[in-house]
């Protein structure tokens, strides 16, 4: 690719074209994942929508294939590609409130702490993870589960438009009014379908929550889940509670007395006052052994997104399973607690998100994400910042869930799933609604232009 025509991409954006010559192409290039390494020919830093359709059309017309980045991380490093144009949308920040109609317009390249920080003035938050590093439009595009989904449903069931650039150039908006497939097949369809610039949401009333992790010895870990499962389902639904393996961090603030220790833990938030959360959590909390400590507290919903930030930078070891889980057997959680305690590392983990409540009264074939009768979302973190342990992290990760998948349902949250994962999987996960994503897939992007990505696959004509 000759510097002339390097030259005239950079002259159609407002924003910078990055190359393998330029000093900082190493930190732009950097995944999340320090697991995935890989060297584009190009990175488009886009600041805006016009600048997103000059990027894509360059693509097109160089045969490039092409990566989209958001503002957040990608567990199989799907935001890059080895050899092609990386479209990034990292400087796309703004966040508008309207504190009338309770909506939010979001850019492309938002974290979720910066949507938090934005809503969170006005008293409202958007349902989306459960680390505010977390990309809005990744976790939007895959379908969004945190802290508020029981009460208010998924990221996709609050998303009310999105901005796309289509594969050929086209700028369209998708709503239940205007290009009503597409809408359907963005929310949980992934980045199939194009490069969505900006998202527009309904927000919810939330401020102050009484949450935080309260965690147990791994001798309890038997009593803890079985006590979790039987409480959740009756559990108001301003309460999002998800359980999890994992290992004390060897690092303050944790009590030193408990570093490095195994163990099952709670992490909670409840949508209301304090001491309304302490009465949701007392059935559950009498009916187990003392925890090692509990931290539940009142504090702002951000200040709960971030909890965890600081034990997650950018740059770690990462590999990921998922499945979707219906039941959870006694024999279940004994599997999980015995392939738990084999993890390589402190930092990785087993959680268990809840799907249910407000998930459920939305119909199955409503838009993509159709796994609506599942009770959790299962991920298996092999998680190390020793690029050295990134072996073991994958043995384990594939060991583990070789062994509770028999449990399971066959698909997964689609942002779960590593780019090692067979085709099947994706089709399993997106169950009865595959063949109309393949319609939709062929209507808007024929040539499969968009396929760094868990892909869907256009229909044959």
């Amino acid at each position: 690719m000759t510097d002339q025509i390097v030259s005239t991409l950079q002259q159609s954006l407002r924003g910078r074209v990055i190359g393998p010559s330029d000093v900082d192409y190493d930190a732009a290039r950097a995944l999340f994942n320090g697991m995935i390494d890989k060297r584009p020919r190009l990175i488009a830093r886009c600041v805006d929508a016009a600048d997103v359709i000059a990027a894509v059309n360059f693509g097109r017309e160089q045969g490039l294939l092409v990566a989209i980045h958001g503002g957040g991380h990608n567990g199989p490093g799907l935001g890059s590609c080895d050899e092609g144009l990386v479209v990034d949308l990292s400087m796309m920040k703004s966040v508008r409130v309207d504190p009338a109609s309770r909506t939010v317009r979001v850019d492309a390249g938002c974290t979720s702490g910066d949507v938090d920080h934005a809503t969170h003035a006005f008293g409202l938050a958007v349902p989306f993870g459960i680390v505010s590093t977390t990309g809005v439009a990744g976790l939007t595009l895959g379908g969004g589960t945190g802290y508020l989904t029981r009460k208010y449903g998924l990221t996709i069931d609050n998303l009310l438009a999105a901005d796309v650039v289509l594969a050929d150039g086209r700028f369209v908006t998708a709503s239940e009014k205007e290009s009503s497939d597409l809408f359907w097949a963005l929310r949980g369809g992934g980045g199939n379908f194009g490069v969505v610039t900006s998202f527009l949401f309904q927000a919810h009333p939330v401020s102050t929550v009484y949450a935080g992790p309260v965690f147990w010895d791994a001798r309890d870990a038997v009593a803890v889940m079985r006590a979790y499962r039987d409480f959740l389902p009756a559990a108001p639904e301003e309460l999002g509670a998800f359980v999890g393996l994992k290992t004390v961090p060897s690092v303050d603030p944790f009590p030193r007395e408990c570093w490095g220790r195994r163990a099952c833990a709670v992490i909670s938030s409840y949508s209301g006052p304090a001491a309304e959360g302490e009465k949701v959590m007392a059935p559950l909390l009498s009916s187990v052994p003392q925890p090692l400590f509990n931290w539940m507290s009142a504090m702002p919903y951000p200040a709960m997104q971030a909890l965890f930030d600081p034990f997650f930078p950018k740059g770690l070891q990462w590999y990921w399973k998922g499945d979707f889980v219906a039941s959870l057997p006694d024999a279940a959680i004994d599997t999980h607690i015995a392939q738990a305690a084999k993890a390589p590392s402190e930092l990785s983990l087993m959680h268990l998100y809840p799907i249910d409540g407000a998930v459920r009264r939305v119909a199955k074939d409503a838009m993509a994400w159709n796994t609506r009768g599942a009770t959790w979302s299962m991920v298996i973190a092999g998680i190390d910042s020793d690029p050295r342990s990134a072996g073991a992290l994958r043995a384990w990760g594939r060991s583990y869930w070789t062994a509770i998948h028999p449990f399971n349902l066959e698909g997964a949250y689609v942002n779960f799933l590593m780019d090692d994962e067979v085709d099947g999987r994706v089709q399993a996960t997106y169950g009865d609604n595959y063949k109309r994503l393949a319609a939709v897939k062929a209507k808007y992007d024929p040539e499969n232009f968009f396929r760094v990505n868990q892909n869907i696959r256009p229909a044959a004509s």
